[in-house]
């Protein structure tokens, strides 16, 4: 990649795309886009809206106390990703290895999720389900460090945008046939399907092994359908451990002298980025302890949310290809902004409100999330793919703080829970405000 000579931005378009195919191949894209949806069972499932919330339960001990441990446990799992997802991506892309290593953290985390069943409700068990749920975290972030770096592999630069859509979308849409499964099917009926029913927490149990099963399926598709990586990267030499560690930092080094835009724009991304992981992790919070949500609703509501976001991705990542990534960016970051100052201001209206302004804010998250996927994928320097989306994970890590930070930060200064939606506002504003600087000039290519 060339560099402006004046601030290092790139003037040509996505070079990481040089290893693209000559045109896009709709088993690819749909074999790839559906590990999107598979692993919808761990962050649907498992880190969201049915394990946690067990795990937190009283049945394990006293509710805040549990909170907290829990809150260390994915501390430490984050702590973990920031140390060494970039040295994972860096050694697949320089190994050639890089949808071997899909596969094998993939499989670590089905395993691990399956491994659940066995938390049975007790404090005894606690220290397994935190240890289950902070490794499953892990290997899960190792896994799509290599998922998004194979991006590049079934789209091309006219269509990145368009593929990086359908991807997370497919991704909202498993999380809502696979929540509808296991409310309707495990969760929500005294006896659910084969006689179980919540005595000794089997309701739970049950539902994580389905979780694995529905993993460990439809991540089958891209392992057998995308060919591994042989791209400008893939150097087949092998490194040590800790030689690892310097060549990473030689790459940042260089990085930052070819490509100080992609720079710019993972500092950025981590802020906006943590902005809109606060969007879906104290929404329920919010709908349950201010609006007035039963649990039941909580969960009704979700599979809406994501049904609006899943559509809205997929759409409006044709635009992403036609107007570029970083508009797309910016209006969403925009419309969350607006949308969430109008729920802080009627906070008083109740349910309807935040029906009606909750699923509005989902409008914008999944295409910010989708579109900042393919913005950074037209910077990388080629043959660096894993490596940089490494460097992403670590970075969202980095500042993962922030969000939860300002949300209590508001709660205690404005003494009600409502004030917290004042502080998710303001990271992703301070994300925008980031990003405006970010070059993204790209070569159309026609």
């Amino acid at each position: 990649m060339t560099k402006n000579a004046s601030d290092g931005s790139p003037d040509t378009a996505a070079p990481a795309l040089s290893e693209a195919p000559a045109k896009i191949s709709p088993k690819r894209v749909l074999a790839w886009g559906l590990w999107d949806w598979g692993s919808a069972a761990f962050n649907a499932v498992v880190t969201t809206f049915v394990f946690t919330v067990y795990l937190t339960s009283d049945a394990f001990g006293e509710e805040a106390v549990v909170s907290a441990q829990l809150g260390w446990a994915l501390a430490t799992a984050g702590v973990l990703v920031l140390l060494f997802a970039p040295v994972t991506g860096q050694r697949s892309d320089s190994a050639g290895r890089r949808k071997l290593w899909l596969g094998v953290n993939t499989y670590i985390v089905v395993a691990l999720t399956a491994c659940m069943f066995f938390v049975a409700p007790s404090p005894d068990f606690l220290w397994l389900g935190l240890l289950l749920v902070a490794a499953g975290n892990v290997f899960f972030e190792f896994a799509n460090v290599n998922y998004n770096a194979m991006l590049a592999q079934v789209s091309t630069p006219k269509t990145i945008g368009r593929v990086s859509g359908i991807g997370w979308g497919l991704g909202y849409l498993g999380g809502i046939v696979l929540l509808l499964i296991v409310y309707f099917g495990l969760i929500q009926p005294e006896v659910g399907i084969f006689g179980i029913t919540d005595e000794n927490g089997m309701d739970v149990r049950a539902t994580v092994l389905v979780s694995a099963i529905w993993f460990g399926l439809f991540a089958l598709p891209v392992l057998l359908a995308v060919p591994e990586y042989e791209g400008v990267g893939a150097r087949r030499t092998k490194v040590g451990f800790f030689a690892s560690y310097r060549r990473l930092f030689q790459d940042i080094r260089k990085l930052w002298r070819e490509s100080r835009q992609t720079v710019y724009f993972l500092f950025a991304s981590a802020v906006f980025r943590d902005g809109l992981a606060g969007v879906f992790t104290f929404g329920g919070v919010l709908a349950a302890g201010w609006f007035g949500f039963s649990q039941g609703e909580v969960i009704i509501f979700a599979i809406a949310a994501n049904v609006v976001a899943g559509i809205s991705t997929i759409t409006v990542g044709l635009l992403d290809d036609r107007l570029g990534p970083k508009p797309v960016i910016m209006a969403s970051l925009i419309g969350l902004v607006a949308t969430g100052l109008l729920i802080f201001f009627l906070h008083d209206g109740g349910k309807l409100t935040f029906w009606i302004f909750g699923l509005a804010l989902t409008l914008f998250v999944g295409p910010a999330q989708s579109a900042s996927r393919s913005f950074l994928a037209r910077l990388i320097p080629a043959g660096r793919e894993g490596e940089v989306f490494g460097l992403y994970a670590t970075t969202g890590r980095a500042v993962s703080f922030l969000a939860p930070a300002a949300f209590a930060l508001f709660i205690t200064v404005g003494g009600e829970q409502y004030w917290g939606i004042l502080g998710i506002v303001l990271v992703i504003f301070i994300g925008l405000l980031l990003l405006i600087p970010v070059h993204a000039k790209q070569q159309q290519l026609r």
